[in-house]
């Protein structure tokens, strides 16, 4: 349904996405942040599902800084190579990778509002990106790992932001989420009965009723906010 594009970020680094045109006209713009897999078949998919309900979406490559062509499965072998290019990542001098969903909002920009849903370590930068990244209107963090430290919650989000987490994420305590809600009251925070990764199909967390239950909650949030 989609191809790849390359995105020029503001310091001329050039960052591959992942984009899925909608069949009509688009009712505006989602970026679509990866895991720490890489833009992957799910990934993909999630992009695709996106233009499926109307809108452009966009999917950067957030480890290329770091390691070209990264797709990675869900064994332990991914995951521990997923978290050593995410440290690598995350080491980079600010603004960092930041730069390349920037450069993402702008391309994406041209279908009208742009939003950002992100998974896992995409969930910890769109929230990031609700802070910093320009040119956004809505932002949803799924289940963002780290994204409920005092620093981040520390951080002052310029655009509405629903977030979703799992009651029983082993990464992401439940004191932490609180911690959030109370910090940010002007925040929309699901919590569901599942744990990490509940969005992922291709998981052993995957939940379908809680992915399914998202999903709606994410659509009405966008609807609103992008059209």
């Amino acid at each position: 349904m989609g191809q790849f594009i390359d995105l020029t970020a503001k310091d001329g680094f050039a960052c591959p996405a992942y984009v899925a045109e909608p069949a009509g006209k688009p009712r505006g713009a989602v970026v679509v942040v990866q895991e720490i897999f890489g833009v992957n078949s799910h990934i993909r998919a999630v992009a695709d599902g996106y233009a499926a309900d109307g809108y452009l979406a966009v999917a950067p490559a957030t480890f290329h800084r770091v390691k070209q062509g990264v797709e990675l499965g869900y064994g332990e072998d991914d995951m521990k190579a997923g978290r050593e290019l995410k440290t690598a990542v995350e080491g980079l001098p600010a603004p960092g990778v930041l730069q390349d969903l920037q450069a993402a909002v702008d391309y994406a920009s041209k279908a009208g509002k742009v939003g950002i849903v992100g998974y896992c370590w995409g969930g910890l930068l769109a929230w990031r990106a609700a802070a910093q990244v320009s040119g956004l209107s809505a932002a949803v963090p799924y289940y963002g790992g780290g994204s409920t430290t005092p620093e981040e919650i520390a951080r002052k989000p310029k655009v509405p932001v629903l977030a979703h987490f799992g009651k029983e994420d082993h990464w992401i305590p439940l004191d932490t989420v609180e911690a959030l809600k109370k910090a940010h009251p002007e925040a929309e925070v699901h919590i569901y009965d599942c744990g990490h990764g509940f969005n992922c199909d291709q998981r052993g967390a995957y939940n379908a009723a809680a992915a399914k239950l998202a999903k709606e909650r994410t659509l009405a949030f966008l609807a609103r906010h992008l059209g």
